[in-house]
């Protein structure tokens, strides 16, 4: 979660956190209970919410409402159950995140629950249905981890598909902005063992991100597990190939020969490159052509990334990968392909050092023809 991502005076933050969010969520709480002082929490909010990043602003808010709910997390947590909206369509299967608004409940629990597990986590399974709590699961799988993942494991059938896939979401093993958690990368997959079935994109889409995360780790657990998924014939094989695709998407790009084999690309295809020709030298800003041809000994489906070996800012070298073509060539066909890389002048994500820059192509995880280029 960016704290602050603005383009052409778009703001995220103040788009997802505002007044009338902030009222909105006033409104839920003076509904469930009219000694909640709807007006003091607007203001107490909206005074500090323009200088916060988007963040910022939901610990914020969650720290305000510690001002406004009991002390009491029993009570508490009551009340937020009394306050939450109505559940998320259960008719829709993907990409239904809900309203950002409700993500400050999620905090308020993390840090007030921890030593009232059982009120917690059956709370969490409620909002869970509103907005997703998989940044606050993992501060009780820390705390509480048997525990936890025994609650897991119970919701990995839940009839609703927001709880199955915080199942997932919460024990990835390196979740974008969430907390890390002590539990070995192996643990969850008894949930996915169960979830890789599921008839929803949103929680499949999650098991996949989920393998893709501890592929980083133990590439072959992930290689064999797609494999005994696909032995299993749970899923259909439409929607088990594109987990599949989406899984290794990183073991593709590093060239792993296990995950490239799997996706039906031979680690030694019998080809031959040549004709390699890349620039002379280039300025930053410039787009830089290189081309090359193919030329097939035997039938093959090439996986055709391209490499630059990039000078970074204290003179060592960082390879990145992009992806280029995916070709399915005959016996002695010949291919010429070519590609234009336009190398950013002030870019956001990335910054351009000039110097001697290596690029290489990248088949089927094996490398070709390289050639070299200064960069000004």
């Amino acid at each position: 979660m960016k704290d602050n991502r603005t383009t052409k005076g778009f703001s995220l933050k103040d788009q997802l956190f505002n007044a009338n969010k902030i009222a909105y969520l006033s409104d839920l709480f003076v509904t469930a209970d009219s000694d909640f002082d709807g007006q003091l929490f607007q203001n107490s909010v909206m005074a500090q919410l323009p200088a916060l990043e988007l963040k910022a602003r939901i610990s914020m808010i969650a720290k305000v409402l510690e001002q406004h709910l009991s002390s009491d997390f029993e009570t508490a947590a009551a009340q937020i159950l009394a306050a939450l909206p109505a559940e998320l369509d259960p008719s829709k299967t993907d990409d239904d995140f809900g309203d950002f608004i409700m993500a400050p409940l999620g905090v308020f629990v993390s840090n007030n629950g921890l030593d009232h597990l059982q009120t917690s986590l059956k709370l969490l399974r409620e909002m869970t249905k509103r907005f997703s709590v998989e940044f606050d699961i993992r501060y009780f799988l820390n705390a509480h981890p048997a525990a936890t993942m025994a609650a897991l494991e119970k919701w990995a059938t839940d009839p609703n598909y927001h709880v199955r896939r915080l199942v997932s979401e919460g024990t990835r093993p390196t979740l974008p902005w969430g907390k890390k958690i002590g539990i070995a990368v192996q643990e969850p997959l008894v949930f996915l063992d169960i979830l890789h079935a599921d008839k929803a994109r949103f929680v499949t889409r999650s098991v996949a991100n989920h393998l893709n995360d501890i592929s980083k780790k133990d590439p072959e657990l992930v290689v064999a597990t797609l494999k005994r998924w696909a032995g299993l014939g749970k899923q259909t094989a439409d929607e088990l190939g594109w987990m599949t695709r989406h899984a290794l998407r990183t073991l593709v790009k590093k060239g792993d020969l296990g995950a490239l084999e799997l996706l039906g690309y031979r680690g030694a295809p019998e080809i031959t490159v040549s004709d390699i020709d890349g620039p002379n030298g280039l300025e930053i800003g410039e787009v830089g052509e290189f081309g090359f041809t193919i030329k097939a000994v035997q039938g093959e489906k090439l996986m055709i990334d391209y490499v630059i070996d990039f000078i970074k800012k204290n003179g060592s070298s960082r390879p990145k990968v992009f992806k280029l073509k995916k070709l399915d060539i005959k016996a002695g066909e010949t291919v010429n392909l070519s590609k234009n890389h336009r190398f950013l002048k002030d870019a956001t994500t990335f910054t351009h050092y000039p110097g001697p820059h290596r690029m290489w192509l990248q088949i089927n995880g094996q490398k070709f023809g390289l050639c070299e280029f200064e960069l000004r």
